[in-house]
């Protein structure tokens, strides 16, 4: 157990031990009076790595000299450059590489993936979700849910915390399971929440849901690249995630899918198709029926976006690097470095912090500033402090592993420090 110091020379002597310190230098870094910030928001967008320059470059190279014959003839064909992503993917989320497929973005998949896995009955037509999820999911369900005719008032059953509180508590999730029985269609939930930070109980719940029927599909976005996943083990049926976050892949990039193998190869499972899910065999043939590629990526429809998928796969050089153990054994300290950091910065002051992201936790502490307004999210903005805030008086805090280091958190709690007394 380490025993945490709030000072400059402890903190160093932390980076000094780190055995992943020298992943830092592998990312570019904004700055702010002509020093390199204090990144705490790569929970919305990962710092670029320095290797994904070259990997688009590639692609512009081989367009340039290739043309259309860069699909089958550049170094890394284009016809097949999304395959190359499900085998170090497959490591990052505990899957099988067939099971994992890039496309699209992650809204967009959400809504592909509820044509496979939202099939409501006369009896069986509820979904439950979290309250207040993030925005775009509660749309897209919502908007299935009228797709199919019905009421989402009526078929969204959004779980509440219990008064007072700023977390879920999982018995709270399988006590909603259990009530709701037959009628649950699908349970679909962040896996890491957005707003508090919290990992929620993927394998517990994903049990009890698939123990009345229900299918199972989780919003990854907050948690690929952040925690330890087991999708496979855990028997989920889909999930999706954006890869801008934790990822590292830039802005608006390609967005990942899981599908369980226990639907690949199936011709009669509800799907919408487009000839990039056919087999690779017979798709130059234009043959007027679907044959789907018994893998995830039946569910592709269009060839890949290659410019776009190309940080990704630099972004993922970096994950088989570090391993995902390592990085979430950082993620730890760091994090709890943080809150250590924090604590010691409240006794020196006189504003309250209240910490309302819960032990169950990824890469990100959410504040409560009580006593404090904007401007001291201004100060830290103009003090090189990249952090998020939320209304009313909340800042989300993401010490990434790859680049965050204990100098930093040090560094921080004195900005804030001087921040809270400048006023």
């Amino acid at each position: 157990m380490v025993q945490f110091k709030n000072t400059r020379a402890f903190a160093r002597e932390m980076d000094r031990e780190d055995p992943l310190k020298g992943l830092r230098e592998r990312f570019n870094y904004p700055r702010v009076n002509d020093r390199e910030v204090i990144y705490f928001t790569g929970n919305s967008l990962g710092l670029q790595p320095k290797i994904a320059r070259d990997y688009v470059d590639e692609i512009m190279k081989d367009w340039a000299n290739l043309a259309v014959e860069g699909h089958f003839y550049a170094e890394k064909p284009w016809w097949d450059y999304h395959e190359r992503l499900a085998d170090p993917l497959s490591r990052v989320v505990g899957a099988a590489p067939e099971e994992i497929t890039v496309m699209n973005t992650l809204t967009v998949n959400l809504h592909l993936l509820m044509v496979s896995f939202y099939r409501p009955t006369q009896k069986r037509f509820k979904i439950l979700c979290e309250e207040k999820a993030f925005p775009s999911d509660q749309y897209m369900l919502q908007s299935q849910v009228r797709y199919h005719g019905l009421d989402p008032k009526e078929a969204i059953i959004e779980l509440k915390k219990r008064e007072g509180e700023h977390f879920w508590r999982t018995a709270d999730v399988i006590s909603k399971i259990e009530e709701i029985g037959e009628e649950l269609a699908l349970v679909m939930m962040g896996g890491v929440n957005y707003y508090n930070g919290q990992v929620l109980n993927m394998a517990a719940i994903t049990q009890k849901a698939k123990s009345v029927g229900a299918f199972v599909g989780w919003d990854l976005a907050h948690a690929v690249g952040n925690v330890i996943l087991k999708l496979s083990d855990w028997e989920v049926d889909f999930a999706a995630w954006c890869s801008y976050k934790y990822m590292n892949s830039g802005p608006g990039s390609a967005s990942g899918v899981f599908i369980n193998k226990k639907y690949h190869g199936l011709k009669d499972i509800p799907r919408f198709e487009g000839w990039w899910g056919t087999k690779k065999e017979t798709r130059f043939l234009m043959q007027p029926d679907f044959d789907p590629i018994p893998t995830a990526d039946a569910w592709q429809l269009s060839n890949p976006p290659v410019l776009a998928v190309a940080p990704y796969l630099a972004a993922l050089q970096l994950f088989e690097e570090a391993g995902m153990p390592a990085l979430v054994s950082k993620q730890k300290l760091l994090t709890g470095y943080l809150e250590f950091v924090l604590q010691e910065i409240d006794k020196e002051v006189e504003s309250t912090f209240e910490i309302i992201t819960p032990e169950d936790r990824g890469c990100q502490l959410s504040v409560f500033l009580h006593g404090e307004g904007r401007e001291l999210f201004e100060y830290l903005m103009k003090e090189g402090v990249i952090v998020d805030w939320r209304e009313p008086n909340v800042i989300r805090l993401a010490p990434v592993p790859f680049y965050c280091s204990f100098e930093d958190m040090y560094h921080f709690g004195q900005i804030l420090k001087a921040g809270i007394r400048s006023k």
